[in-house]
């Protein structure tokens, strides 16, 4: 047993994932930083045409952890292996205190019924589907932790989550899924301590942001400036420092609510 927090962070080899898993670790926090790594291989993941995190992105997150931050690499679509990650890190350190599900793929660029199934299939299995798996293996070990009311379950949503983006029909109906899925999750939790929230970034600097603008063929991310009030890209810093204070104390105040970080979204 540690007396320090402990967190695990999906999507955490670049982006909002990777952010956050720093952000913890500069926090104090020990981090198990989780990515599917598919930019290693030559992934098949129907709608995907940009290129994924890598593993070597991963270890450079852990390298600037300062021996906070343990990678592991791991697909959130296997549930049996994501719960043996949990179940080794409560062995490990005692205790699970947060669970930030930030992993997530984009696809689109058609109308809705001009979207393959199987790209829709893919946005489901791993944006929609792999919070569910991470909630499902983290919340019995914060409900049975000591100090439950000090736990959160974190998942990033997205603008899309409530709103309806042109060409985007299928990523709109997994991030209003994950919203959908959080509020379900916070009403389970009634009376167990635990706490859920879902984070909605706008338009953020990651590569996610860059297969965005290929979708709507801009000749630049810089372009979706326009999408807000800020008159500025958000940082994936921006939104890892949100999700620190949905980590704190204050932060169970956020209980089944969705945080809104799109700097004022515009369409």
């Amino acid at each position: 047993m540690i007396d320090e927090r402990v967190a695990i962070v999906t999507g955490a080899a670049r982006g909002i994932g990777a952010a956050t898993a720093r952000e913890l670790g500069q926090a104090g926090y020990q981090v198990v930083a989780v990515d599917a790594c598919l930019g290693d291989e030559s992934h098949q993941l129907p709608g995907v045409n940009y290129p994924l995190g890598t593993e070597a992105d991963l270890r450079e997150v852990e390298r600037y952890g300062n021996g906070k931050i343990h990678s592991i690499v791991c697909d959130v679509r296997d549930a049996e292996a994501l719960a043996l990650i949990v179940q080794s890190a409560v062995e490990r350190f005692g205790r699970l205190d947060v669970a930030v599900a930030a992993a997530a793929v984009i696809s689109g660029g058609k109308p809705m019924w001009n979207t393959p199934n199987e790209e829709f299939a893919t946005l489901i299995d791993i944006d929609l589907m792999g919070v569910w798996n991470l909630a499902q293996a983290c919340i019995p070990s914060m409900i049975s932790s000591s100090e439950p009311q000090s736990c959160r379950f974190i998942a990033i949503a997205s603008a899309a989550g409530s709103h309806g983006l042109i060409h985007l029909a299928g990523y709109s109906a997994v991030k209003h899924g994950v919203i959908g899925l959080i509020k379900g999750i916070a009403a389970d939790l009634q009376g167990s301590g635990v706490s859920a929230c879902a984070i909605s970034p706008g338009s953020t600097r990651t590569a996610m942001l860059d297969a965005s603008a290929q979708i709507y063929n801009l000749d630049s991310a810089e372009e979706f400036v326009s999408s807000n009030l800020l008159n500025r890209l958000l940082e994936p810093s921006d939104i890892a420092q949100a999700i620190k204070f949905c980590c704190s104390q204050a932060g169970s105040a956020l209980n089944g609510s969705v945080l809104d970080l799109s700097g004022g979204f515009r369409t």
